[in-house]
């Protein structure tokens, strides 16, 4: 069983040691763990570091391309070098590395597919009363649009097993995840979290720049990410809205029609026809997005067989190739 810890980096040469130190040499049921860094585009000394330290993968970005691609870079590096287990965390030590023993039991025992790591956020000292409001609405929304119960959808603390990994897909351009829940709760897989300890700050966030842009973008995330995998739940619920209101005008000019005074209220009856038409294009919309999903899904199941080549083929070449197992490799730039 081997383990590969991933660590998305951006000029993170200050804080990469300490977060590589606190990492776990050694889990009961792990017969192997290695080390990944996925360099976004660093200005620093961030890969010198990571080599100096002894990581066994690094993925390199010729410029910064944001998390999510970077996390998905990691992923498929990851599979493609044996991975049967990924964790991922940060390159700033938010979280403690003691308890990715935590994040990959369920996987080990077989109970789950992919683990999130759920923070103390009422007792973190470096989130704003503010911020611990939005995350915890962030997680209620998410919980909603994935069907999922996981109680802190914004940990970037967590572990997925080989084949939940080859199955997952992050189109936005922002983060991994929000869109990553949504669609391992709408693919029915086993996902499940478990309480994570986090340490203190050493530098401020860079995935957002104000709480405004945070809650724009998160939102767009889950909004994008429910569309694209309930897509005529979407627009059903969006078309209903003008039908029922279209109907309720059309009962209205019934009524005054049958008391004799129907002729007063033709414009009622021009904007309610208008509503009802609105309202069963928007379903019309939401049954072709319906077959559109379900041609992505055959894609996604194209790109998962593809995904299991990939490594097999990758992990018979590592076999005839015993002697060079141990040496610090380049996992390829993007």
């Amino acid at each position: 069983m081997k383990l590969i810890i991933q660590i998305p980096c951006y000029n993170e040469a200050k804080t990469l040691t300490i977060a590589l130190d606190d990492l776990p040499k050694h889990i009961d049921g792990i017969d192997e763990i290695e080390y990944l860094i996925i360099n976004d585009g660093s200005k620093d000394e961030t890969v010198q570091v990571a080599k100096d330290w002894g990581v066994n993968y690094v993925v390199s970005f010729p410029q910064n391309k944001g998390l999510a691609q970077g996390f998905m870079a990691g992923i498929d590096a990851c599979i493609r070098n044996g991975a049967d287990i990924i964790v991922n965390t940060d390159a700033d030590n938010q979280y403690c590395g003691e308890d990715i023993e935590k994040l990959v039991r369920p996987i080990l025992d077989g109970k789950a597919e992919i683990v999130i790591g759920e923070r103390p956020i009422d007792d973190i000292e470096d989130f704003s009363p503010l911020k611990k409001k939005l995350q915890h609405l962030g997680s209620y929304v998410v919980r909603l649009a994935s069907a999922t119960d996981i109680p802190d959808a914004p940990s970037g603390f967590r572990a997925f097993s080989k084949d939940a990994a080859m199955h997952l897909n992050v189109v936005n351009q922002y983060t991994y995840t929000l869109e990553t829940i949504v669609q391992a709760g709408r693919n029915k897989m086993a996902i499940t979290s478990v309480p994570v300890r986090t340490n203190p700050e050493l530098r401020k966030s860079r995935l957002f720049h104000n709480m405004g842009s945070y809650i724009k973008k998160s939102m767009l995330t889950i909004v994008r990410a429910f569309l694209m995998y309930r897509p005529l739940t979407f627009f059903s619920i969006c078309g209903l809205i003008p039908f029922m209101v279209g109907l309720v005008y059309i009962i209205r000019f019934l009524v005054f029609f049958a008391r004799g005074n129907g002729s007063g209220h033709t414009q009622s009856l021009v904007f309610a026809t208008m509503l009802i038409i609105i309202g069963f294009m928007t379903f019309i919309l939401g049954l072709q997005a319906d077959i559109i999903a379900a041609n992505r899904k055959i894609l996604e199941d194209v790109q998962y067989r593809i995904r299991r080549m990939e490594a097999d083929r990758e992990t018979k070449h590592d076999s005839d190739n015993e002697p060079e197992k141990g040496k610090m490799k380049d996992a390829g730039d993007r």
